[in-house]
């Protein structure tokens, strides 16, 4: 049988045990057409690229499958019918990876990142004058003109 790794979208609307379900009736299919699942990960509610079916995020589920081609044929035409389904893309592979998918591994980096760094204190604001009195009863002044004198003049 020939390896395969499926990537499944399920819409934003639906619960997380939901989708675990889905996961697990397409996984039937799967096994009933001879086929076997090797390793599921879910990769949680994630921001689409772009809106798919007016969805603008969705869950994300990674299949990596031992099947025949038919299986996987039929286990796409389910997942077609399905209207929780947003997309589907299964692709062969050569051997699908032990451990954690790319997605997995770098889910909390983001998090983990801390603060932006170059930017610092960046002082107080410029005062342009042109706000009006603070609250508190505090003005800010004249306006600093930036133009060079003359520049402005055309004769």
């Amino acid at each position: 049988m020939a390896l395969y790794e499926s990537i499944l979208i399920f819409r934003q609307d639906i619960s997380s045990t939901q989708v675990e379900s889905l996961t697990e009736t397409f996984s039937t299919i799967l096994k009933d057409n001879g086929g076997s699942v090797v390793k599921t990960e879910q990769w949680g509610l994630k921001t689409l690229t772009y809106r798919i079916k007016k969805n603008r995020k969705g869950h994300y589920v990674y299949l990596g499958l031992d099947a025949p081609a038919a299986a996987i044929a039929e286990m796409e035409r389910n997942l077609s019918i399905n209207e929780d389904v947003l997309r589907v893309m299964t692709v062969k592979v050569e051997k699908i990876d032990e451990g954690q998918t790319a997605m997995l591994a770098n889910k909390g980096e983001r998090a983990e990142r801390g603060p932006r760094g170059g930017f610092g204190d960046r002082g107080p604001r410029r005062e342009f004058g042109d706000r009006g009195p603070r609250e508190g009863g505090f003005s800010r002044g004249p306006r600093r003109d930036a133009a060079v004198e003359g520049e402005g003049d055309r004769a």
